[in-house]
This record gives C-alpha cells, structure tokens and sequence, in this order.
C-alpha cells in the first residue's frame, strides 16, 4: 500500500496536469472535448478509486503468489524476460477481464463506472471502479505463474500497464498510421467507448490490439461513424458513488421483482443488459434507442457553482496527498477513517453538482464528521506538527463549505418549489 501510494503521489499530479493540458488544448484549437462539470466527476471518480486501493479494500480469491508456489514449472531467470512476460500476461489476462466484464451482467457493474462519461477525454480514463471487493479474476494469470513470474514483478508491471493505458483517452490524436495494427490508439479506444450500433461492445485490448483482431473484436474507427459515447442506460448523475452500484442496484430489484425463481438466479449470469421479461414489461428502465437523438446529461447550474466545483476538487487533493503520503504514521484505524473521509467530500460535492436539495445534508454530515475526526485525533493525523494552524483552517473550510452549500441547495429547492 505505501509504495502503491508513493507511485501515485507522482502519478496524480502529471495526470492532472495532462487533463488541464487537453481542456486547454481543445479551447485553443477550437474543439473542447471538456466538459468542467464531467471533467470534475470524473476527477472524483478517480479519487475515490485510488483511495479504495490504497486503502486494500479488496480481496483476491486466488493469490497469485499461492499459484507461483504450486503451479510453477520453470523459474525465468533473465529480468528483461521476466518484465516482457509478465507485461504479455497481464495484458492477454486485461483483454479477457474486459471482455467479461462487458459481457456480464453482475461482472458490467464493474466497469461500468468507466463508460459512464458521455464525453470522451483523458479525464474519463480516471474513471474508475470501486465497487470490486473481491478480486476473482487472477486464474488469468497462469501462464505468468506456470512461468515463475515473482509476485513483485506483477506488482510492479501492474500499475505500469494501468497508467499505460491513460493517453488514447482523447479525440485530439487522428489515426496512427502501422501503429493501427500493433497498440489500443486512441482512434481504436474511441471505437471502444462509443455506443454505436457498429461500435459497441469492441476493442477490448488494453495495450496491444492483436489481441482484438485474434478473437474476433475488432472494429476500425469509420469517418462517417462519429463514435457517440455514453451508456445505453444513462447514470444521469455526476455521483460517481452512486454511479459504481447502480448497475448492481437494478439488478438486485430485478431479482426481487421478478416472479420466477429461475429468473432471480440467472439474471446474475445472463448477457449485461439482460432482464426478466415479467420486470421489463411491469418495471421498464430507460434505454437508448437512436444514439444519434440521444441528449447528453448536463442539469443547468450557474457559472458560481462550476467554479465552487473546482475549488472543492482542488482542496480535495491535498487532503489525498497528504494521506497517501503518511499511511504509515497514520496507521489503521486512521487511514479507514481518513477514507470516509474522502469519500463524503466526493459525495458531498458531486450532490450540490447534480443540483440535488439534499446535497446541504450531506455537506453538514462530511462537516459533523470532520469536527469529530479533529476532536478524536487531536488535531489532523498529525499534520499539525509541520504547520499547528492546520486543524483550525480545515475547521474553517467546512464552515464556509457548509455556508456555500446551503445556498446553492436553497436554489434548487426555490427552483424546484416554482
């Protein structure tokens, strides 16, 4: 976890600056594929996901490091061998997993969070899931195991992988040339994302995209296709919480709705999308059917909210820093509760985004928490030893967090009242 969170106090602040990059490259070239509200939801969704995974909130089923142990045929000893096969597993194993994970219902509530935006950026690459609390997908990574492959090596190619797979996430990068034919471009990844009758559910490949056009999924990227991207059952929401169990949500009332217990234990397992004919005709949910007429999730809000939004975010991500900067000394419980933390200015925040007049509630509950978690502390998770005024300037920040929220939720609720 520490070195997991050393990695990512580097990490953040490069993707962060490339998201900044790409809003102003777009504005100056005429084409902004930012969205501020959806930039912002898809910042706290990452958030919220390094968070969880710092945190270990998840189980594998399966140790990798047990299938070393018992399955190992041959220990490769060249360290270049070893980095290139256990890259190729991890990406012959992420070309499956997402593969699965389009493919199944309870398996789509996983990644559904990263389809959510219906804009397509380097922003919504940070949109990632934290819904998974057990891991059971590491059988796919055998072949690594059969090999000897050490469970560090896995560890520490893993997160490369991941964050190798940040920068097609644009629409400023046309065709590639032969590159077309050997890595996932942006032009195949906006294939990928797009809910295009000819586009949906292709390109699974993480890194390579040999991997599409060994299995059968692979689709270019047509001129006179504009990929249109989005779910077909839209979130509606900037909550990426709410966003990561909707999916799961559905599929739960649907297995108590529906009148045959045979339904009730497929639905799990049935291809993502799926629904028992008795709950689709008694308890219809809304789907796109003409992406090209669809109407993109944007509610009205005034410039001051927007603006809010940001500063809200950009304060968040000190307080993110700062503990993954210090897991050790803040040690356990302190980092679970420093999560909540976490995850209550997301969820606080992104409520007042959607115009929700409940959003105050939360904001005085992340408020109410905050002030407990400096009584009980005594401070700040010992940030006050570099600088003592911290304690006293958070408590402020939530004042005024709470006083800015309050208004803005009384227009929604003046609004919603007219």
């Amino acid at each position: 976890m520490e070195t997991y969170g050393k990695v990512l106090m580097i990490a953040i602040p490069i993707f962060l600056l490339l998201v900044l990059f790409e809003k102003w490259y777009g504005w100056k070239k005429g084409k902004d594929t930012v969205i501020v509200m959806d930039m912002i939801s898809s910042l706290m969704s990452g958030i919220t996901n390094v968070t969880k995974d710092v945190l270990g909130l998840s189980v594998a089923i399966l140790s990798y490091g047990w299938m070393v142990d018992h399955f190992a045929v041959v220990h490769i000893e060249n360290s270049i061998w070893v980095i290139i096969v256990s890259f190729m597993v991890l990406d012959f194993s992420g070309y499956w997993i997402h593969r699965i994970q389009h493919k199944t219902n309870i398996f789509w509530n996983a990644h559904i969070i990263h389809h959510s935006s219906e804009e397509f950026n380097l922003a919504c690459a940070l949109r990632q899931s934290i819904s998974v609390f057990f891991k059971i997908f590491t059988f796919f990574l055998l072949p690594a195991a059969l090999l000897g492959v050490p469970g560090e090596v896995i560890a520490i190619v893993a997160p490369l992988h991941l964050f190798m797979q940040f920068w097609y996430h644009t629409q400023h990068i046309d065709k590639m040339g032969w590159l077309e034919k050997i890595i996932v471009t942006p032009s195949h990844h906006r294939v990928h994302h797009a809910i295009n009758p000819e586009y949906i559910d292709k390109n699974y490949s993480q890194i390579f995209i040999f991997w599409d056009r060994l299995f059968g999924t692979y689709q270019e990227e047509k001129k006179e296709i504009p990929p249109v991207y989005g779910i077909t059952r839209p979130a509606a929401t900037w909550n990426p919480i709410k966003i990561n169990f909707q999916h799961f949500w559905l599929l739960m009332k649907d297995a108590w709705h529906t009148k045959s217990w045979e339904d009730k234990c497929k639905i799990w397992f049935m291809p993502t999308g799926w629904r028992p004919k008795d709950v689709e005709r008694e308890y219809p949910v809304y789907k796109i059917e003409n992406v090209y007429q669809m109407s993109k999730y944007n509610p009205a809000h005034s410039k001051g909210l927007e603006i809010w939004s940001l500063v809200q975010m950009t304060l968040t991500l000190p307080f993110l820093l700062f503990l993954f900067a210090n897991l050790a000394s803040i040690g356990s419980p302190g980092i679970f509760l420093y999560g909540l933390f976490i995850f209550l200015s997301v969820y606080a925040l992104t409520e007042l985004m959607d115009g929700n007049p409940q959003a105050f509630y939360w904001e005085a509950l992340k408020a109410c928490y905050t002030f407990w978690l400096i009584q009980n502390q005594e401070g700040w998770f010992g940030a006050e030893k570099f600088f003592s005024l911290i304690p006293s300037i958070i408590i402020v920040l939530q004042i005024i967090g709470l006083m800015v929220s309050f208004y803005f939720s009384g227009i929604y609720r003046k609004t919603s009242l007219d």
